[in-house]
């Protein structure tokens, strides 16, 4: 029974509270179809069953399928936005929004420990580390992290050091303290004191704060140069020349030097991509992408809303004062994302928690945003391509899957062979061999075979030759055996294939596709049969034959091309190989050329050729 004429979801929503919290729909074998928040919890849940006629898309298909449903009250926005979070992750109802979960995603951890390790790790641990993150292209991370380690020599080893355990003489200095990568705090050389100075100095770096780094770098290589110290102030200087190098990499995106995110959305179908732009002292330090599917039917401020949500739920990145949005959010999802950030940057010592949500809509702020989003159409193109690909590789593996099954094998076929002949007449014989390995064209493995056995118009001698080159003369060393070979044809192809080879001793599967009736035909089989027209086996067997078919017919037309060139038009006196070529590029085919005016002729070959060719013709 559709939700809105169900009498106990209507008595429990008459008795909903007007609190916040999170509602769960369930249908009519409970299972949990959709999660949501609210700042009311009755008003919202009461706006699905007001009026249909307001519904759309997958909504109204949602509301159909409500038979239950259930309210959890929390006692802020806040808390209802956390607790939806992971009631989605763990519940993955039906009609939400699905979000790609940035855990696959690598960030940078600075170890709580006297000496301090740095790392890229995709596992987060609260064992009161600083992490940086997430990172969606790693190849980012790897270069943050060679800087870092061509300014600062931080050790790279994994020993767990103590004081205790440094007194002791338990280490002792390896490779990187004799080539200047570390100081050596694992024999004493360096003080915790010193070494927790660099950290702080690295952290600075990943938070995008260069040019204040920049500057206090700049005062102690000074200070070490009055001192006489000459040098750990020349060291200093080749970490302000790798320092200054990095920052000039950087793009200036904001000249007033100001802390910002900036996020956009491009939404398709049943698709959506974010981008995040994190801006630190106006100086673009990275992006973050944010995957969505099953979005028909939403809004892009919905989509938005959940984007910056999700972003600041799992980012462990410094909040910025200021946020730049593509969308004006409704007004209840703009207060929660404010209080949620707000309180999670009142937690990062000495910074102020007023948070500015703008959508800007002319100058520099504008064309940020038009970049950012320019960028997520082009990551949600490229993302629909991969998805593209992936269908079409699970159809090919089900295929393959249904092969399988079809012909009782052990495992799916993943090289098949495919062979096909072509004529004019009994002249020009040729067969052709094409070969797919799990599913794909392997191209650099197709063969074809201009027949010297054959007399006549006679397929199965055609065949059998075909076969015997391939599976018993040079090939079957130059190439592996197939899984399974398709021929094209019906029964008597099937059978005579099949004699050929058990004949060589060889057992492989083999199968005729018919292509009148796309009838399937096995060895001694007396009747064929025919699989679904939306078969994944068929669409394989279909690609083979029209494959092998286009490779046998392509060597074919070649041959009698050559063939018809040496014999006819060459044949003329005066008449050579070059000039040949030229005509029948001109006219299409010999036969033209013989039909052609003499006017015609001279146009495309001189007045001398052309009356060779036109006597020739005309005598």
């Amino acid at each position: 029974m559709p939700a809105r004429e169900n009498s106990s979801v209507t008595e429990k929503i008459a008795t909903l509270p007007t609190s916040p919290g999170v509602y769960q729909f369930r249908n009519a074998s409970g299972k949990v179809i959709y999660v949501g928040k609210a700042k009311n919890l009755r008003n919202r849940v009461r706006s699905y069953f007001r009026d249909s006629g307001q519904l759309y898309g997958k909504t109204l298909v949602m509301v159909g399928h409500i038979a239950d449903l259930e309210v959890i009250i929390t006692s802020s926005e806040v808390e209802a936005l956390i607790l939806e979070n992971n009631l989605i992750k763990e519940l993955k109802p039906r009609y939400n929004v699905n979000l790609k979960d940035d855990k696959t995603y690598p960030y940078l951890v600075i170890t709580n420990e006297p000496f301090p390790r740095i790392f890229l790790t995709r596992y987060i641990k609260r064992d009161g580390s600083i992490w940086f993150g997430p990172y969606t292209e790693a190849r980012q991370l790897r270069l943050i992290l060679d800087l870092i380690g061509s300014i600062f020599p931080l050790r790279s080893c994994k020993h767990r050091f103590t004081a205790e355990s440094i007194a002791s003489g338990k280490f002792k200095v390896c490779l990187d303290y004799h080539i200047h990568k570390c100081k050596g705090p694992c024999e004493g050389f360096q003080s915790e004191a010193d070494y927790r100075q660099m950290i702080e100095e690295v952290v600075r770096l990943l938070k995008g704060r260069t040019s204040g780094l920049i500057r206090s770098l700049t005062e102690k290589m000074h200070e070490h140069a009055a001192e006489l110290k000459f040098e750990a102030a020349a060291e200093i200087r080749s970490q302000l020349d790798s320092l200054k190098r990095y920052a000039e990499r950087q793009k200036v995106v904001s000249p007033d030097g100001a802390d910002r995110d900036v996020i956009a959305l491009a939404a398709g179908e049943d698709d959506a991509c974010a981008v995040i732009f994190k801006i630190r002292e106006g100086k673009l330090l990275g992006s973050q992408r944010i995957y969505m599917n099953n979005t028909g039917g939403e809004t892009e401020t919905v989509l938005l809303a959940k984007a910056a949500e999700n972003y600041y739920l799992e980012t462990i990145d410094t909040i910025p004062d200021e946020i730049l949005l593509q969308h004006t959010l409704v007004a209840e999802n703009e207060e929660t994302l404010k209080s949620f950030v707000a309180a999670k940057k009142q937690a990062e010592p000495g910074r102020k928690t007023a948070i500015r949500i703008v959508v800007p809509q002319i100058g520099e702020k504008a064309h940020l945003l038009d970049m950012c989003h320019r960028n997520a159409r082009h990551h949600l193109e490229e993302y629909l391509i991969q998805k593209q690909k992936r269908g079409e590789a699970a159809r090919e593996h089900a295929g393959l899957n249904d092969l399988r099954e079809l012909l009782r094998m052990e495992k799916p076929p993943e090289r098949i062979e495919c062979f096909d002949n072509s004529h004019f007449h009994g002249t020009d014989y040729v067969s052709s061999m094409v070969c797919f390995v799990h599913g794909k064209p392997k191209k650099s493995e197709y063969r074809k075979f201009r027949l010297r056995t054959v007399e006549g118009s006679d397929d199965y001698a055609a065949m059998k030759e075909a076969l015997n080159r391939r599976y018993t003369g040079s090939l079957s060393k130059e190439l592996p055996f197939p899984d399974l070979i398709v021929v094209d044809g019906g029964k008597g192809q099937v059978n005579i294939a099949h004699r050929i080879l058990a004949e060589s001793g060889l057992n492989i599967p083999v199968i005729g596709l018919a292509k009148r009736l796309e009838e399937i035909f096995l060895p001694h089989v007396g009747d064929p049969f025919n699989l679904p027209k939306t078969s994944p086996a068929l669409r394989i067997l279909q690609q083979l034959r029209d494959e092998a078919h286009r490779f046998a017919v392509t060597y074919h037309r070649k041959l009698r091309s050559e063939r018809t060139l040496q014999t006819q038009l060459t044949d003329i006196a005066g008449i050579g190989e070059k000039t040949a070529r030229k005509l029948l590029q001109h006219f299409g085919s010999v036969e033209r050329v013989s039909e052609a005016a003499l006017e015609e002729l001279v146009s495309a070959a001189g007045r001398n050729t052309a009356e060779k060719i036109h006597r020739f013709y005309h005598p």
